[in-house]
């Protein structure tokens, strides 16, 4: 079991996503030939999907969910707080590229303005100066920009080790990873480094929700399905979506 908890571990899972998204694709449309005519119009993939969300619950009990809970005990709260804040001012990066993009232009603006505030007057990003200013965070990815652009978001798959995503978020994957800081970065060490780090503490911040989701849902696959795919309906449409419109 030291094995499974080692950094490298975790650390090739995340740099190997490329591979899990075309193996998860191609799986997922072998599994959705045997779905059945009952099958959610949205998950037409569920056998599979229940499948690797088997996995994904096994990975994560046995390797995430120990080291983001000890990440927790041994590190204050400040502590976790610098990390978050420098993860998201690196993500803010990405968001700007995507706000433009999508010509949002107000977001563009807000976006721009928080990276430089918070890279400058934030220790590199350890401070959210920029959110103490009123200066909103607007996370954007590629999947939501293709979204923006009329692109439908397909149908609902699990992925190995990254868990719910879509047909539409599965393919910006690999731009989204290329596009962002981490995936720029030419030190090897440094970037699977600062990837592990960047897994565990998403992890360690959702501890208590997946305690409660353990303990509340009474389908938890179909509670995570439903509120991830309302979750990104949202985001492509700024919390805003239209009635009358769906599946992007």
């Amino acid at each position: 079991m030291k094995t499974a908890l080692s950094p490298s571990f975790a650390i090739n899972k995340i740099a190997s996503h490329a591979r899990w998204v075309s193996v998860a694709v191609a799986l997922a449309l072998i599994a959705g030939c045997a779905s059945g005519p009952h099958a959610n119009p949205a998950d037409p993939f569920e056998p599979f999907n229940r499948g690797v969300t088997r996995f994904n619950d096994t990975v994560d009990e046995a390797v995430l969910v120990p080291v983001a809970t000890a990440y927790q005990r041994v590190l204050p709260s400040m502590v976790r707080t610098g990390v978050g804040n420098f993860f998201g001012n690196l993500g803010d990066v990405w968001s700007f590229v995507n706000s433009v993009a999508q010509l949002k232009l107000q977001n563009s603006a807000e976006t721009f303005m928080r990276v430089n505030v918070n890279t400058f007057f934030g220790l590199g990003g350890l401070l959210d100066i920029a959110t103490e200013a009123g200066i909103d965070r607007h996370e954007e990815d590629f999947g939501q920009t293709l979204g923006r652009w009329g692109v439908g978001a397909g149908p609902y798959v699990v992925l190995p080790v990254f868990g719910p995503s879509t047909l539409r978020d599965t393919a910006a994957l690999p731009v989204d990873r290329a596009g962002s800081v981490l995936g720029n970065m030419n030190d090897v060490a440094w970037r699977n480094s600062l990837s592990f780090v960047e897994a565990v503490d998403t992890r360690a911040k959702y501890l208590r929700a997946g305690r409660l989701l353990d303990d509340a849902a009474l389908d938890k696959y179909t509670f995570t399905r439903d509120a991830f795919l309302q979750h990104r309906r949202n985001d492509v449409y700024d919390g805003n979506p239209p009635d009358d419109e769906a599946g992007k």
